[in-house]
């Protein structure tokens, strides 16, 4: 990819670049859904932390899980979960405007003192048009989008996954590609400087 191919990838709606990578092991969990899709999901974010070189944990010093994946079928059902306001600021309004919106998933960030991503929570309302994907592909198009803080339409047009010859389902190359970038030691946890696509752009066509 080229420089230009990644920077709106990281390019804020109001203009501004910002990209972040998990500074710490992660710990998912998963609620919602019965067994065979819980191993579905942590199966995904094994295949993705692999190929990206970094790291899950089986627990979290600070949070436990760090990263919650919610499975439901109203915006409303998550102000019925005890606690998760508390972990969540400004719940009541944000689940209103997702209701307004008719949005079907939504994803939520935390950030330690170095900008990288300490916890996420990522929430899935499981609407007709989510309800008709495999379980194997929501589940790595949710994992793709967790591991950076991408800009809000950069897979509005095009899906992180891409389709082989025989029918299989995987994470698309150049979007493998700019992960492994991101997630090169030598890069940094945060950037807010557009110049930072070109450093992805260098490594990603290195194969980092």
């Amino acid at each position: 990819m080229q420089p230009q191919d990644i920077e709106p990838l990281f390019t804020r709606r109001d203009g501004s670049y910002f990209c972040a990578r998990w500074g710490r092991p992660i710990v998912p969990i998963v609620f919602g859904v019965e067994d065979a899709t819980l191993s579905v999901v942590k199966g995904a974010f094994e295949a993705i932390c692999a190929m990206a070189g970094h790291k899950m944990a089986e627990t979290d010093p600070e949070f436990g899980a760090n990263v919650m994946v919610f499975f439901f079928r109203d915006w409303g059902e998550l102000l019925e979960l005890p606690d998760l306001g508390r972990m969540i600021d400004g719940l009541d309004e944000m689940v209103a405007r997702l209701q307004a919106g008719g949005a079907n998933q939504y994803r939520v960030f935390r950030f330690d003192r170095d900008g990288a991503i300490k916890a996420a929570f990522v929430f899935l309302r499981m609407d007709k048009a989510l309800a008709a994907q495999p379980a194997e592909e929501l589940a790595l198009a949710q994992v793709v989008q967790v591991m950076l803080v991408w800009s809000e339409t950069a897979f509005a047009e095009r899906s992180p996954l891409g389709r082989l010859e025989d029918g299989r389902v995987v994470l698309r190359p150049d979007i493998a590609g700019v992960l492994r970038a991101a997630y090169d030691p030598v890069m940094p946890a945060m950037a807010q400087d557009p110049s930072h696509a070109l450093r992805l752009a260098a490594r990603a066509g290195q194969g980092a």
